[in-house]
C-alpha cells in the first residue's frame, strides 16, 4: 500500500444535515436535523438529493472551492449527480462504498498538494430508507434484522479542504488495498471490513515509521460494535498491534435503548461523528481516521461471490495554536 504526504491540505470548515434517529441518538451538535424521512418530498431518493443541495448551499454561502470531490452509496452515484446537476463545478465521483469519505480526502489533498486547486469540497452522505432497499431489502418489507447487523445512517455532510492554514492538517494519506475473508453474509459487515480496516492501519504505521503511541485514538468508520473487536483481534493476532486507542463511528452514534443492532453505518458515519464530536477535543494532536467500505454488490452476492472490502486512511494533525 502507498502512503502520500501532503504540506498544504488544511481542513477549513463543515457542514452536516442528519436524520431523526441520529438525533435521537448520542450526536447531537449537527448543524441541522430533519424529522421526515422523506424531507417533504415525493420519494426518499429526492430527499437524499435535497439533503445533499442543503449541505451545499450553506456551504457555498461562506466559502468559494474549485472542485466538487465525494461519493454516496447510490447506484452510479445517482443522487450525487443530481444534486449536483446544473452547478457548474467540477466533480470527481467515487465509490468505495463506506471509506469514500477519506479516499475523498486523499484525492483532494493531492490536488491540492500538486497546486492544481486551493480549495475542494468534500461531499458525502447516505440514507436509511434508500440503501436498505438497494442492498438489502425495502424496511417496509419487515425482514429481520440479526444482532450484529448494524443499521445505515441518514446524513449528508460537507468538508472543505484547503490550502489556508487552519489548526486542522491532513498530514498522510494511504491508499488501502483489496481484502477478502470470504465471508458472504449480507448483514454481518463489520466482520468483512474489520480485516482491511487492520491492514491499512499496519501500513500506515510502517510506511509513517510510527508507532500506536504517536497517535491519540484511531477512530474507524462503521465496523460497529462487533466489527471493532474484531479489528482489535485482527491486529493482534496478526499483526502484534495491541491497543486500546480504537474507537468506531458507527458504535458511537445510536444510544442502546434504539434498537440499532451493532450500531451506525454508512459512509457518512466517520465524517459525522469525527466533525460534530471529537473535532471539538482541546486535547488531540494526532489521529487516524479509517474510512472502511464493504464492497457489496447485490448480482454477485446471488451468484455465491464473498464480499470484497477496502480501508482508507488520513492521518490529521491539530494544532489549536492556530485558532
Amino acid at each position: 500500500m502507498i502512503t502520500l504526504k501532503f504540506n498544504n491540505s488544511y481542513i477549513k470548515t463543515w457542514f452536516s444535515v442528519a436524520g431523526d434517529e441520529e438525533q435521537k441518538g448520542n450526536i447531537k451538535t449537527a448543524d441541522m436535523y430533519i424529522n421526515d424521512a422523506y424531507y417533504g418530498e415525493n420519494t426518499l431518493e429526492e430527499a437524499e438529493i435535497k439533503m445533499q443541495k442543503t449541505v451545499l448551499s450553506n456551504i457555498k454561502v461562506k466559502n468559494n472551492f474549485d472542485i466538487v470531490v465525494g461519493g454516496n452509496l447510490s447506484n452510479q452515484l445517482g443522487t450525487m449527480n443530481l444534486a449536483l446537476r446544473g452547478e457548474d463545478y467540477s466533480f470527481l465521483g467515487l465509490y468505495n462504498a463506506c471509506s469514500t469519505f477519506t479516499e475523498s480526502a486523499i484525492v483532494a489533498s493531492s490536488l491540492i498538494q500538486n497546486k492544481a486547486v486551493t480549495n475542494a469540497l468534500l461531499l458525502t452522505n447516505s440514507h436509511a430508507l434508500t440503501s436498505e432497499r438497494q442492498f438489502r431489502f425495502p424496511v417496509e418489507y419487515g425482514s429481520l434484522k440479526s444482532c450484529y447487523t448494524t443499521n445505515t445512517i441518514t446524513c449528508a455532510i460537507g468538508v472543505i479542504l484547503s490550502n489556508e492554514v487552519s489548526p486542522f492538517k491532513v498530514v498522510s494519506g494511504t491508499v488501502g488495498s483489496i481484502v477478502d475473508y470470504g465471508i458472504k453474509d449480507v448483514a454481518n459487515m463489520g466482520a468483512i471490513m474489520a480485516p482491511a480496516a487492520a491492514a491499512v492501519i499496519k501500513e500506515h504505521l510502517f510506511n509513517m515509521g510510527r508507532t500506536m503511541d504517536d497517535y491519540d485514538y484511531v477512530l474507524t468508520g462503521d465496523l460497529g460494535s462487533v466489527g471493532i473487536t474484531l479489528l482489535q483481534s485482527v491486529l493482534k493476532d496478526d499483526y502484534g498491534i495491541i491497543t486500546d486507542k480504537i474507537m468506531d463511528a458507527g458504535a458511537m452514534i445510536y444510544k442502546k435503548t434504539q434498537n440499532k443492532g451493532a450500531g451506525g453505518s454508512g459512509p457518512a458515519c466517520l465524517p459525522f461523528v469525527f466533525f460534530n464530536r471529537l473535532i471539538k477535543d482541546k486535547k488531540i494532536k494526532r489521529v487516524l481516521l479509517v474510512g472502511t467500505g464493504a464492497l457489496h454488490n447485490p448480482t454477485l452476492v446471488n451468484q455465491k461471490n464473498s464480499i470484497p472490502s477496502i480501508a482508507h486512511l488520513i492521518e490529521i494533525e491539530v494544532n489549536h495554536a492556530n485558532n
